[in-house]
């Protein structure tokens, strides 16, 4: 059954959008051409992820010192749908698909202004020490639930300085 997809705006609401981190690209990301390196994507990517957690007060050297756990890429599947050049401003998109036990699963994008670059399905795992799976802490989960589950279609605001 195909699903009605609203438009999103990221930054109009607590609670109603994706997380968006912004970032420049810096000549360290690019090839001679002056264009993204294809798997500086995922550093980017794991930046947003990253910056959503930090912002939320939770940091990961924190979490696997006091409880023991971490987050490793359990699979990752990207799309490249037109190149990031030198100095440009990007905006990485984050938003939660649904977690299980042990897994959270993100959709992220990478935009330039309204043009989609890449998208990317993450899914994380939650591990101890040893790497054995564990079940993602509930205030991780809820984190995570808060961001939007629909950025296929950017409106105008992406561009916003506000939210």
């Amino acid at each position: 059954m195909a699903e009605t997809r609203a438009k999103a705006t990221p930054g109009t609401a607590p609670g109603t959008a994706p997380h968006r981190y912004p970032l420049r690209v810096q000549w360290e990301d690019t090839d001679a051409a002056g264009i993204v390196y294809y798997a500086n994507y995922l550093r980017f990517i794991e930046r947003g992820r990253s910056d959503v957690l930090l912002r939320a007060g939770i940091d990961q050297q924190e979490l696997m010192r006091e409880q023991g756990l971490a987050f490793a890429v359990r699979s990752c599947a990207i799309d490249y749908l037109k190149p990031a050049r030198l100095h440009e401003e990007l905006t990485i998109l984050t938003e939660f698909s649904g977690a299980s036990g042990a897994t959270l699963t993100l959709a992220q994008a990478v935009w330039r202004g309204l043009d989609e670059l890449a998208r990317a399905k993450v899914v994380l795992a939650c591990i101890d020490g040893n790497g054995r799976p564990k079940r993602v802490p509930r205030q991780v989960v809820d984190l995570f639930a808060t961001l939007s589950t629909n950025f296929s279609q950017i409106s105008g605001t992406l561009d916003s300085k506000d939210g």
